[in-house]
């Protein structure tokens, strides 16, 4: 048995979810038919607690391999939990939402503010750093502990003044009940990132499935990348979640796909959680740093690459502070 963990559910508590290349190997039932020729059962498990309860199935034994945003996975490795990062997950939008009529404008306007924040998730993560570069820290914020479905439910009964969320808020906002007064969209260094990882266990027990898994998962990843000039048929799948497709298209709207969703553990991917995990120790939500690398199993990936001839598919993407620098240098001429 192969069993997968899934940091989420979809709207209405639907064990179903979208927005990635791992979502749809569940939704088109993928590896249930790589791996059925072997007789292996494959479980997904999606848990309404996300990242954190992620990890509790990991420390308890209970789970083989997962996505998983940044911060729950630093979390967990810092807590001494044993996995592999096999590749990337992807990178996803977070989005400030406030009821429709309040009077916050800015992220500067929720000092003091009552905001659901999903704790332990990447969302925490990336709302620290917002804050922070607004001049905030979240001690000048009142900070409740709520996964996205309560949240959502809370915003619109008025019970909190804001909420950091990701485009599940656009329903809210399309019917009138909320505003969104800020987006992550065009700052990829406040973005959610994520990765696949697995037990240390599993990678060493069945290398062959790991790099089934993979290989699917890459060939996944090429099928959504291959669509993004119309990315129509990714969307109608990922809609299955309860997430709208204008929903999806927007969030979408401007960005490639090829690029946000790369499965490469590339110099961007690789800058991005040494500073998550540097973020999270000076943030405080882990007590002690640690080497990324050490953490990483480039060889499945690599391998999968090789035998699929994608090895220069998706492009390599620079450092984010490279990327930075030169588009600050384009904006100086």
């Amino acid at each position: 048995m192969i069993r997968i963990a899934n940091p989420g559910v979809g709207i209405g508590n639907r064990p179903v979810v979208g927005g990635s290349p791992w979502s749809l190997l569940h939704l088109q039932g993928v590896l249930e038919s790589e791996f059925a020729k072997d007789s292996t059962q494959v479980t997904w498990t999606f848990l309404r607690g996300a990242g954190p309860a992620v990890n509790e199935l990991y420390a308890n034994g209970l789970a083989d391999v997962s996505l998983l945003g940044d911060l729950p996975s630093i979390i967990g490795h810092a807590g001494g939990l044993k996995t592999r990062i096999l590749a990337n997950g992807g990178r996803f939008n977070l989005y400030i939402g406030v009821p429709a009529d309040s009077s916050i404008r800015s992220v500067q306007d929720v000092r003091g503010k009552r905001i659901a924040v999903f704790k332990g998730t990447c969302t925490q993560l990336s709302f620290n750093r917002i804050l922070e570069a607004h001049g905030l820290t979240e001690r000048d914020v009142e900070a409740i502990n709520m996964d996205s479905a309560t949240g959502r439910a809370t915003l619109v009964t008025k019970d909190i003044d804001a909420i950091i969320a990701g485009s599940d808020l656009f329903q809210l906002r399309n019917q009138g009940a909320a505003r969104i007064i800020y987006s992550t969209k065009d700052q990829p260094q406040f973005t959610c990132n994520s990765t696949i990882l697995a037990s240390d266990e599993f990678v060493t027990k069945y290398p062959d499935q790991v790099r089934r898994i993979l290989r699917n998962y890459v060939r996944t990843a090429k099928w959504v990348a291959e669509r993004e000039q119309d990315p129509a048929d990714v969307y109608r799948l990922w809609t299955k979640s309860g997430v709208p497709f204008a929903s999806y298209k927007e969030d979408n709207a401007g960005q490639s796909l090829r690029q946000t969703l790369s499965p490469l553990i590339d110099p961007y991917l690789v800058e991005r959680y040494e500073e998550s995990i540097r973020d999270a120790k000076r943030f405080g939500l882990i007590r002690e740093s640690f080497a990324f690398e050490p953490w990483v199993d480039t060889s499945f990936l690599e391998s999968v690459l090789k035998e699929e001839k994608l090895e220069s598919y998706w492009p390599r993407q620079p450092p984010l502070s490279q990327s930075t620098k030169l588009n600050g240098a384009s904006a100086a001429k």
